[in-house]
């Protein structure tokens, strides 16, 4: 089992910026590529942000490109999600998410563990 705590989220200002934060514990954190997800009311979990194992590798969803970068610290056990220029389509649930493997990161079903979110809220 993997627990995940998601932290970091609040109002902010269009514009403005945000750093989330995921602390992992129970397994080997470097075994597990990490994602952020978001969910706005009345739609669908959406894919955010991935990063492999090892932290080399990355992905973004196009919204987010240039924007939001994704980053972790395997001997803190912990993944970070750093929001600059926020908009308020940015508005949402994030939630960090586990899994072994790096390959389709973007696809919600690939992670068995998740947090329990944290809620992002971005005024005009």
């Amino acid at each position: 089992q993997v627990q995940l705590v998601e932290s970091g989220g609040g109002l902010v200002q269009a514009g403005g910026s945000l750093r989330l934060s995921c602390s992992a514990s129970g397994r080997t954190f470097s075994d597990y590529a990490m994602g952020w997800f978001r969910q706005a009311p009345g739609e669908e979990r959406e894919f955010v942000a991935a990063v492999s194992g090892s932290g080399r590798a990355t992905r973004y969803t196009d919204s987010v490109k240039g924007r939001f970068t994704i980053s972790r610290d395997n001997a803190k056990n912990t993944v970070y999600l750093q929001m600059n220029s926020l908009k308020p389509e940015d508005t949402a649930v994030y939630y960090c998410a586990a899994s072994p493997n790096y390959l389709g990161a973007d696809d919600a079903r690939r992670y068995p563990y998740w947090g329990q979110g944290t809620q992002v809220t971005v005024s005009a």
